[in-house]
């Protein structure tokens, strides 16, 4: 890394499946790739630590051809900023450095949506991805009551691998309708594989308890959760549990995308058929395109990885199978679909931004995000508004008014790194 710096001919972000997909196909195309992921492995958090044992059918597939495109990775690589066209700014262990690129391929992933509700900040709840991926690194669960609750098929998923690891799964809550479900999972005769994989789930699942329209509306306990209350709109019950594992779906992550400056549309970055986006060169697929899954995440990742290594034909090979996949995610959304009563879970009591200790009447006195930011610091703690944004845009309406750098939290020697590349100094 002569210089704190880096060149390469297409830069890709984030190493799930979206991002080894881009990074494999412009690899196989003869650009010189690399790769920049804030994880020590490769897969995302969907094929978290399975490059060594892949438990999902495509994940050694894609791991071993990575392997083999020639595709160099940097982990361990949080990317912070893009100080200038072509270059983007990023800390590895605490040092900065910076990446030249000719092309620029956004694979950022998504995050956890999470619904405040009374009781949502006591120790063991805890979104149901937060919980799996624990576990996975060897968090112990055995024994433990768990509630799963909340929006997606990751609820199912998250109470398999709960059961796998001797856990005591109570019940299984989905806010989504049995109607709705049932809709969707009759519209998976089109994909048999997801077909096949939600029935040896569902398999796996006899015995648990898994009621449809339903959601917690608060969480008990003196130092940590020890019962939750549950609602279907008509009836109201309490579940006695030692963790709740609650997440509504999922919320891209947009902040680089927007820093650099990528049109949004319906609150997802804007692209066209070869998935660039409305900043020339700069390619994006993936969730923050839509939140479609792995297969879908896949497909777009290969036409972004052909399109920026200007691999136009074998990009446009692949069009029929995306659009059979944007057709999953368009059904995967509306049959998730949260209800408008979700928005009332909150009271005015309710901390949103745990990391100000901002409660929703605090931003109820605000009428718009940069008030509410101004006047209450709501978002400008440690997570930068990555849990109370998404709440407040579903909650009050609130869209983020604009994204300054760093995207994420950063040393200062990092950005003072960069200036002094910008007048010519050299990375330490």
């Amino acid at each position: 890394m002569a210089d704190g710096s880096i060149s390469c001919e297409v830069a890709v972000v984030g190493g799930g499946p979206a991002g080894l997909a881009a990074a494999c196909t412009a690899a196989e195309s003869g650009r010189r790739v690399v790769l920049l992921d804030e994880s020590p492995w490769l897969g995302g958090q969907i094929w978290r630590g399975e490059q060594n044992a892949a438990a999902h059918p495509h994940a050694s597939a894609w791991f071993a051809r990575f392997d083999r495109s020639g595709a160099k990775v940097l982990a361990r690589s949080t990317v912070i900023s893009s100080p200038a066209p072509g270059s983007l700014l990023a800390e590895q262990d605490g040092e900065g450095f910076q990446v030249k690129w000719d092309r620029l391929i956004l694979a950022t992933g998504a995050r956890e949506l999470f619904l405040p509700f009374p009781g949502w900040t006591l120790p063991g709840v805890m979104g149901p991805g937060g919980l799996q991926s624990l576990i996975k690194n060897g968090w112990p669960v055995s024994g433990q009551r768990v509630v799963v609750a909340g929006s997606g098929p990751l609820l199912l998923a998250v109470a398999d691998t709960l059961r796998k690891h001797g856990a005591n799964v109570r019940m299984i809550a989905e806010q989504a309708s049995w109607s709705s479900v049932i809709r969707f999972g009759l519209g998976l005769a089109a994909h048999t594989s997801k077909l096949l994989q939600a029935a040896l789930l569902k398999l796996r699942l006899l015995g648990i308890q898994n009621r449809y329209g339903a959601w917690p509306v608060s969480a008990e306990g003196k130092d940590r959760i020890q019962m939750v209350t549950l609602t279907d709109g008509a009836e109201t019950w309490k579940l006695d549990c030692d963790l709740l594992a609650c997440g509504f779906g999922l919320v891209p992550n947009l902040e680089l995308a927007m820093a650099l400056g990528c049109e949004l549309k319906d609150g997802f970055v804007r692209v066209n058929d070869l998935q660039a986006t409305s900043i020339p060169n700069v390619f994006c697929a993936g969730e923050p395109t839509g939140i479609g899954g792995a297969d879908c995440a896949l497909v777009e990742g290969q036409i972004a990885g052909y399109a920026s290594a200007e691999f136009k034909a074998q990009a446009e090979r692949l069009f029929a199978k995306r659009r059979s996949w944007h057709t999953f995610r368009t059904a995967l959304a509306e049959a998730f679909a949260l209800r408008p009563v979700l928005k009332n879970l909150a009271t005015n009591e309710t901390i949103i931004c745990r990391c100000e200790d901002v409660s929703l009447g605090r931003l109820r006195q605000c009428t718009h995000w940069r008030e509410a930011k101004l006047h209450s610091r709501c978002g400008m703690g440690a997570c930068q508004g990555r849990v109370c944004g998404a709440a407040a845009k579903f909650i009050l309406g609130w869209e983020p008014e604009s994204i300054r750098p760093p995207v994420l939290p950063a040393r200062v020697g990092s950005l003072i790194s960069s200036r002094s590349e910008k007048s010519g100094g050299h990375f330490r």
